[in-house]
């Protein structure tokens, strides 16, 4: 069995602590000190990206091995294991979608079905389809209202369970939609398919994403501040169209979350090689490596308990709050992977998935 690359799994916790301050803070309380706003939403849509990112690695580390030795036995048993991960991921985010309508794991599996129809395509026709994703979708904004189906005060979607809302929701206008979402998943199996253990790759990698990233961000502040002369309803406007907002998944946004996805994971790996004994990086590769189970736990456990204790609250808490929490619910993650692994080879919901599947 191939050895798993610490830097991935280190990337990996923290895109799910990301996730957790997020997912935390929209649904807790997001009112309170401005430099603790600040300090959360600099997680807004990057945790996510990356964590999508990042599963596109996973599957592709998955393939190399078959793909490259033309084995196709072996890539059969690969392309029915993804196949039965991407259902049971779409099955486990369904199931508590009712407590969590921002699920991404139901997603996760149709970005999934999309890897198996590109699995034995080459770099180029990867990318060129990522690319594809992201610039179609302002041409499906323009034909179609976003807007259908949202209450954004609440952020309850309307007629999900019907035909029409369930696959508007899940290739349009929901959390996370197929298009464009999947792309940050093509993406990371692109990156996957490269030699990761190349340190100089990884350097270049580093710094081409970073400064892609930091001219995105710079490049869109700026034009929002020129074009909308200070008029706050202009400013909003223009985040929609140029701004590094989520929602909807924009190119600018797209482009942005790829390449702070590619940034970190280059870091991670490069300092997971470099200091493999360090007890930060040993703590977070162990955190990294049960990041399915946290995501489920964080909703499940995490807003469950709020939910039973005060659940009036939930939506009013102070901002400071809901970070300060989610920063505590990591920590115990940080150490419940520590204690689990020293007897068990994998997480609670790993485990379950290899159990049903392999």
């Amino acid at each position: 069995m191939k050895e798993r690359i610490i830097g991935i799994d280190v990337a990996r916790a923290l895109a799910v602590i990301g996730m957790i301050i997020v997912n935390f803070k929209v649904v807790l309380g997001e009112k309170g000190l401005d430099w603790v706003k600040s300090f959360a939403s600099v997680f807004d849509g990057k945790s996510a990206a990356t964590f999508v990112v990042l599963a596109g690695v996973g599957l592709a580390l998955m393939t190399n091995s078959a793909l490259k030795n033309k084995d196709k036995q072996k890539l059969k048993i690969v392309r029915n294991r993804i196949a039965k991960r991407a259902l049971f991921l779409f099955i486990i985010g369904l199931s508590y979608i009712a407590i969590w309508p921002a699920d991404i794991l139901h997603f996760y599996g149709v970005y999934m079905l999309i890897i198996l129809f590109l699995l034995k395509s080459n770099s180029r026709k990867i990318v060129a389809s990522a690319i594809t994703l992201i610039l179609i979708y302002p041409l499906l904004i323009s034909l179609w209202d976003y807007n259908t189906g949202w209450n954004f005060n609440t952020l309850e979607y309307l007629n999900f369970w019907t035909f029409k809302g369930f696959f508007r929701n899940l290739f349009f206008n929901g959390f996370h939609p197929v298009i464009p979402w999947a792309s940050f998943m093509l993406f990371g199996f692109w990156f996957g398919k490269q030699d990761l253990n190349n340190e100089q790759f990884l350097k270049k990698s580093f710094w081409i994403s970073s400064t892609l990233f930091v001219s995105i961000q710079v490049l869109s502040y700026c034009f929002i501040s020129i074009l909308s002369n200070g008029n706050q309803q202009t400013i909003n406007e223009l985040n929609e169209i140029i701004g590094t907002s989520p929602m909807p998944p924009l190119p600018v946004y797209m482009f942005n979350g790829i390449t702070i996805a590619i940034s970190v994971i280059s870091a991670c790996i490069l300092i997971g090689k470099k200091y493999p004994e360090n007890n930060i990086v040993k703590a977070l590769n162990k955190t990294g490596q049960l990041a399915l189970s946290f995501y489920v736990a964080h909703v499940v456990i995490g807003m469950g308990i709020i939910a039973v204790i005060n659940p009036t609250k939930i939506g009013s808490y102070p901002v400071e709050y809901s970070v300060f929490y989610a920063l505590i619910f990591s920590l115990f993650c940080i150490l419940f992977a520590i204690y689990w692994l020293k007897n068990k080879k994998s997480g609670p919901i790993e485990w379950l998935m290899k159990k049903l599947i392999d």
